[in-house]
């Protein structure tokens, strides 16, 4: 028996699919590499734009020749297109899919393909579901021994509700995994082989917020660190009024938290900010990253930032462009506005900007981020960094500094799970390339590189 997983959006999707594929391998199926060859086919969905409900929507439809010649394929639609309140509506449009499952929850496939469904679970059938689900996370045999990086969520759903944001919507409510949960994760993933954990939230620093009296993530990135085998960590992502001095602290004194923090603007003007309810202004951002910068030398910071919002003038847009000039952030995730049914943007801020001038405005951010994060990058020539090895790419291995930079390396050596000195000798916008130290002997720093690589 075989499975096979498609996933689109964020990271948290990413973890999602990971516990779905290891409840499927304990029930014995096995990863197959194309949909064709499966007998569970699952499609983890994304909807935080309309271009990925829509290629969500397209990759299910393709899959409908696949159950009319193999009608006992077993097709999963999880995730946030299906959200937390049912399927009902789902159910009616795609009448050929078996299995409906919300955001983070594996339990309705697995309970489809270990009994009856249309009979109630006896004790002993709950008590084997919730094995499934409730031990160990024992990686994908395809992962196991390979996986270097990988992330674990500590906090589900989100109840912040941006006006542009649909995940509140679609993923529910803020909720905090148990400490011992955690941990027990982190052990199991790294006596499988893994290196590097990142710790996963919608609003990770809220981290703890709706357990009285329970740790916050400053408090968890203490015992996690704590975990014997486990090389580093990283977090995200961050809301600028819950990254507290005491987060910062952790992330300055505690050797295996990485330099890197993640930290959305979503734009650079007060009253867009005020319309997307981000609750903090312009000015309290600045302030936040002359914090960040001076609580841990050496850090790099990225952004999100979502041009074309409702009603944003070109002024406001102006003072976006501004922001990213000055702060000059080695990460700027860009977006165009998009609107999302049942926000709180969508019901009450008309889509004004035209496409054309989101794209305008989304370029114009995309070309100053080169130049800053080439300038940024040019530093590292000639310097020796430490990179954690990922795996193979194109017959480079591919691996990140602390500051979570990306660093391709030639070496007939295996390099996965390593942690070694390189010597930049390249620096480009989007990657580096370097040379592991020759004991001994000497090499010169090469101004071009064997070929640029986009991450």
């Amino acid at each position: 028996m075989k499975y096979h997983i498609w996933t689109a959006g964020c990271q948290m999707n990413v973890a999602d699919s990971q516990r779905v594929a290891s409840a499927l391998e304990r029930l014995g199926y096995r990863a197959a590499s194309r949909a064709e060859e499966a007998d569970v086919i699952v499609l983890n969905t994304c909807v935080v734009r309309q271009s990925a409900e829509d290629k969500a929507v397209g990759r299910l439809s393709s899959l409908k020749p696949i159950k009319n010649k193999k009608p006992g394929t077993v097709i999963n639609l999880m995730g946030c297109m299906v959200g937390v309140k049912g399927a009902e509506q789902l159910r009616q449009r795609f009448p050929f899919v078996d299995v409906f499952s919300p955001p983070s929850d594996p339990g309705p496939l697995v309970s489809f393909l270990t009994q009856d469904e249309t009979r109630a679970l006896s004790a002993s059938e709950r008590a084997q579901t919730n094995a499934l689900l409730d031990g160990d996370l024992i990686l994908p045999l395809h992962e196991r021994g390979r996986l270097v990086s990988a992330h674990v969520p500590v906090v589900y759903g989100c109840s912040h509700a941006c006006t542009f944001c649909i995940i509140p919507y679609r993923r529910g409510v803020e909720r905090s995994r148990p400490v011992g949960e955690i941990v027990a994760e982190v052990r199991s993933l790294v006596a499988q082989g893994v290196r590097e954990i990142t710790l996963l939230g919608q609003i990770v620093d809220r981290y703890g917020k709706d357990v009285p009296d329970g740790p916050n993530l400053a408090a968890l990135l203490r015992i996690v660190h704590q975990v014997e085998g486990l090389e580093r960590i990283r977090f995200l992502t961050s809301h600028p009024n819950w990254m507290t001095d005491e987060l910062l602290d952790a992330v300055a004194e505690l050797p295996k938290v990485m330099p890197h923090i993640e930290v959305p603007v979503q734009a650079g003007d007060n009253q867009v900010l005020a319309n997307m309810k981000r609750e903090y202004t312009r000015e309290d951002y600045y302030a936040l990253v002359e914090k960040i910068r001076e609580k841990i030398p050496g850090v790099s910071i990225a952004t999100d930032i979502i041009v074309g919002f409702p009603g944003e003038t070109e002024a406001q847009f102006q003072a976006t462009y501004e922001l990213l000039a000055d702060l000059k952030l080695d990460v700027a995730h860009l977006a165009r506005y998009s609107e999302r049914p049942g926000t709180v943007a969508a019901r009450r801020l008309p889509d004004d900007v035209p496409e054309e001038e989101k794209w305008r405005r989304f370029r114009l951010l995309e070309a100053l981020q080169e130049q800053i994060v080439s300038e940024i990058n040019a530093r590292y020539l000639g310097e020796t960094v430490e990179v954690l090895f990922e795996e193979q790419v194109r017959g480079r291995w591919k691996g990140r500094t602390p500051t979570n930079k990306i660093v391709f390396v030639e070496s007939g050596e295996n390099l996965r799970g390593q942690l070694r000195e390189v010597i930049i000798t390249w620096a480009g916008p989007w990657s580096m390339q370097g040379r592991l130290p020759v004991v001994g002997g000497q090499f010169s720093v090469f101004s071009e590189p064997l070929a640029e690589t986009v991450p």
